[in-house]
């Protein structure tokens, strides 16, 4: 069952972050749709250990991360953004370290995700400033971009 959180965490920008359960939904399609101008958010949101964070800044939401588990001992972040105003501020920083708080305290040992570094620059710098690894790379042909995955031993 999905439980939703008060906000636990508050960046210098004064970003809080909450977990949020389905009802939230409609808000993350808002912003999915404002971040990346697409409809699609995940393939299905039935996965195991499906975890939802919502970032707002004055009350007003301003980004979100959606993970779930990968396979045993890794979890792998689906998708996240930050409204365009909001970049550069920490706000994605602010959502992976909560997302990779959490799933350690659940007892995960890795944290993986994909980004396209082309279309999405931001998230390959961040992951590997955050000492996050290449450990795959292709192309996908869908987003016309390579797409990289990066992990992170929790």
């Amino acid at each position: 069952m999905d439980v939703a959180d008060p906000p636990d965490t508050t960046t210098a920008a004064s970003v809080h972050i909450r977990r949020v359960d389905r009802s939230a939904l409609g808000m993350i399609r808002r912003l999915n749709t404002a971040i990346f101008e697409e409809q699609r958010i995940i393939n299905t949101f039935d996965r195991e250990d499906l975890l939802m964070l919502l970032a707002e800044t004055e009350g007003e939401p301003v980004g979100f991360k959606i993970g779930y588990r990968l396979e045993p001992g890794v979890f792998y972040s689906a998708k996240g953004g930050v409204l365009d105003e909001h970049r550069e501020n920490g706000v994605a920083r602010a959502l992976m370290m909560e997302m990779m708080r959490r799933v350690r305290e659940q007892g995960y040992k890795r944290f993986t995700y994909d980004t396209f570094p082309n279309m999405h620059p931001g998230m390959a710098v961040l992951g590997l400033r955050e000492g996050f690894r290449v450990t795959r790379a292709d192309y996908n042909p869908r987003y016309e971009d390579y797409r990289l995955r990066l992990e992170k031993a929790l």
